[in-house]
């Protein structure tokens, strides 16, 4: 029997991913359609004699979340339940305080991963390499290749080549040590537990040398890459399995919409009825309204005949409650959410369209997330500078740019907060606009408080 944890950090993290997190929590950001957490849970269900996922942050607990979970149970057909810590525990405090829920049922075996990557999740793969390792008891990380420049923004894993033990690691190093990065998905046995229990004995005793009042509450915050993973390396218990497919993180607004595109290019193999399809007699979109009258793999989808003749660039996914005018251009990359109006003549590339946004006619949006029930005035221009990778190093990873550089706003997506209304005929490029804002001309390269 398995378990996941899910760790999902809580309102004081993901501040780079604002003015969007002020809405919704940050695991909850809509990813390809769905929730930035429902592609951890769908690919945790998929694994054989998954029991329950577990998700471990400081949160409170609101509506939105309560919603969610209720909601992936149901679709899923799988436990999945909400732990609060008292008080940002740290990646390995939070899982050793709730050790005992982890713990219930007696699996023999548990995943433990961030929600803030974007991966294709090889969970099969890492079981199957952890058993042919003989040993039942040792703890696997993913890791992926990096760049030499780059993997020093990551945990570098330094390994045996031939049996893949962790010999040395170093979170952040400050010069290189190796291109293998940590992905920040790990697959533990309960001994972990054991391990995570000296590191708090050793807070304790320390905290109360420096006769500390709150010694025993700092003493839980631990650490599993610094304190865990720094100290395991090197004694035969920890492994690397090295992963070829896809893997991002997503720390800011624009890796999101860099996430959006792995998933939306992933769904062609795992969920082909999310992608909106050109087709003759109509365009098939995603629901699970009515079954195809002409598809020999009886998909669940549903038939808009007033969107036959929207054209779609590359991996566009639509909700089915969203309203498009025919003569609309859509992708690539381009996710849209429930209730989103699209007008004649618009054009979307590489942009994410939150709930009840409208794109009146003739608009363009380029590179930008647009956000919740904002409008977008006829003729207007959203546009941004992409974060991508360098396409010619098969190995770099996104940037996390500073907000700031030499005194200046660094060019990146633009970003719309909720509520925000674009006049006609204006430009608004590179810029970062807070919610409910009444704009009345053109911007660029500014943050719009």
């Amino acid at each position: 029997m398995l378990k996941t944890v899910i760790l999902i950090g809580g309102p004081q993290k993901g501040t780079r991913f604002r003015p969007l997190s002020f809405e919704v929590p940050k695991p909850l950001f809509p990813v390809a359609g769905v929730a930035m957490l429902q592609h951890h849970i769908e690919a945790c269900a998929k694994v054989p004699h998954m029991k329950e996922i577990l998700l471990i942050g400081f949160y409170q607990p609101n509506e939105e979340l309560n919603r969610f979970l209720s909601n992936v149970q149901q679709e899923l057909k799988i436990s999945v339940r909400y732990l609060q810590e008292y008080v940002a525990l740290g990646t390995g405090g939070g899982i050793y305080h709730f050790r005992d829920q982890i713990l219930s049922g007696g699996p023999e075996a548990f995943f433990v991963m961030n929600a803030d990557v974007c991966s294709e999740f090889p969970l099969s793969e890492m079981l199957g390499f952890q058993k042919e390792h003989g040993d039942t008891h040792s703890f696997v990380i993913l890791g992926t290749t990096a760049n030499r420049k780059q993997s020093m923004n990551y945990g570098c894993i330094v390994e045996n080549q031939q049996t893949n033990e962790v010999l040395h690691y170093v979170e952040k190093p400050s010069t290189f040590v190796s291109d293998i990065i940590n992905c920040g998905i790990y697959l533990f046995t309960p001994e972990i537990f054991q391990h995570i229990g000296t590191v708090f004995q050793k807070n304790q005793q320390d905290m109360l040398l420096e006769e500390q009042t709150n010694g025993w509450q700092r003493a839980e915050v631990i650490r599993l890459e610094q304190d865990i993973f720094t100290a395991l390396a090197g004694q035969g218990k920890l492994y690397v399995y090295k992963t070829d497919h896809f893997w991002s993180q997503i720390k800011s607004a624009g890796s999101a919409i860099y996430a959006s595109r792995l998933y939306l290019n992933q769904y062609h193999k795992t969920h082909p009825e999310r992608l909106a399809r050109n087709e003759e007699g109509g365009v098939k979109i995603i629901g699970n309204h009515s079954l195809c009258a002409h598809c020999s793999l009886n998909c669940r989808v549903m038939i808009l005949p007033v969107l036959k003749c929207v054209l779609f660039l590359g991996n566009v996914y639509i909700h089915p409650t969203a309203n498009i005018d025919p003569t609309a251009v859509l992708g690539p990359n381009v996710s849209i959410g429930t209730g989103v109006t699209i007008g004649a003549g618009v054009r979307v590339r590489e942009s994410i369209i939150l709930h009840g946004a409208t794109l009146q006619d003739h608009s363009c949006v380029l590179n930008s997330i647009v956000g919740w029930d904002s409008t977008i005035g006829r003729w207007a221009r959203v546009e941004g500078t992409p974060s991508d990778p360098n396409p010619n190093d098969p190995y770099a990873k996104i940037d996390s740019e500073t907000l700031f550089r030499d005194g200046k706003l660094t060019p990146s997506i633009t970003i719309l907060g909720c509520n925000v209304n674009i006049p006609s005929e204006v430009i608004i490029l590179n810029s970062i606009v807070l919610p409910h804002k009444d704009l009345n001309r053109s911007f660029k390269n500014q943050i719009i408080l």
